[in-house]
């Protein structure tokens, strides 16, 4: 197959990617042994470290600034700080992947847009074990099984959809812009205090509303209702989440099919 410059048509492009599924696989098997490798507790950490997290939260919030009952407050907390850890650590890695796995990628051809999407699947182990853990400690939490977590399989859909499309259009635009990387990292320290994780959306009064557009805003809270409960007036951000997602991957997927062949001159 002769490479140049014009891109391929949007089917030819699609087809490519899906005929190097199983190298995307492969790539994503390979990212998730490489990044516990050795560690004595593998993939634990990636609940380790979210909970330690959220019981200072929960602490903090609950009995300094006195938000809630701490052990139901705790559930609450851990629910959006699981989902927003799965975020930050799968978007961290997705953003700058073509950049960093060029050498990959002149050794062998293969639409790079496969790059951003390796960190969000091998991070789904993580995150499923987390859920787990997460299920497993309701009943200690002041929360109970029952057919509300069912909600959390559409989240973890939606989490990972955001996520994908919003690594591919970052990723891109990091082969222009290599302060990207920089800007993302600040970026979510921002973000993860303007999104309602270690709080309720009712305590920012009249700027609740403004938190509705949040993307993350809808994605944390059905994580946390499916946890302990519908938070209030969260079908709103939620629809603002979908619309969003939706909107990002159009964008993100036309991106990286127009700029892929364009991309071995600027790495």
């Amino acid at each position: 197959m002769e490479l140049d410059e014009h891109p391929d048509s949007r089917r030819a492009w699609l087809a490519s990617v899906w005929a190097h599924r199983e190298v995307l696989l492969m790539l994503s098997r390979a990212d998730f042994h490489v990044r516990y490798k050795r560690a004595t507790f593998g993939v634990l950490w990636a609940v380790a470290v979210p909970v330690v997290q959220s019981v200072v939260l929960a602490v903090v919030f609950s009995h300094i600034i006195r938000v809630g009952d701490a052990r139901a407050f705790a559930a609450y907390v851990l629910a959006g700080v699981l989902a927003w850890s799965y975020f930050a650590l799968s978007l961290t890695a997705a953003s700058t992947a073509i950049v960093d796995g060029s050498n990959l990628t002149d050794k062998v051809w293969f639409p790079r847009a496969l790059l951003p999407i390796v960190p969000c699947l091998a991070n789904l182990a993580g995150l499923c074990v987390s859920i787990a853990v997460l299920a497993l400690a309701l009943p200690f939490l002041h929360g109970q099984f029952g057919p509300r977590l069912l909600l959390l399989v559409p989240a973890v859909v939606l989490l990972l959809a955001f996520t994908l499309a919003l690594g591919l259009a970052l990723s891109a635009l990091h082969v222009y812009f290599r302060d990207v990387k920089f800007l993302v990292q600040a970026g979510l320290l921002v973000w993860f205090y303007v999104t309602p994780i270690a709080y309720a959306k009712s305590m920012l009064g009249g700027l609740s509303r403004l938190a509705d557009f949040n993307p993350m805003t809808g994605i944390v809270a059905l994580f946390q209702t499916a946890a302990v409960g519908a938070p209030s007036h969260w079908q709103r951000a939620l629809v603002v989440s979908v619309v969003t997602t939706l909107g990002l991957a159009v964008v993100a997927l036309e991106a990286q099919r127009r700029h892929d062949r364009l991309f071995a001159d600027l790495l």
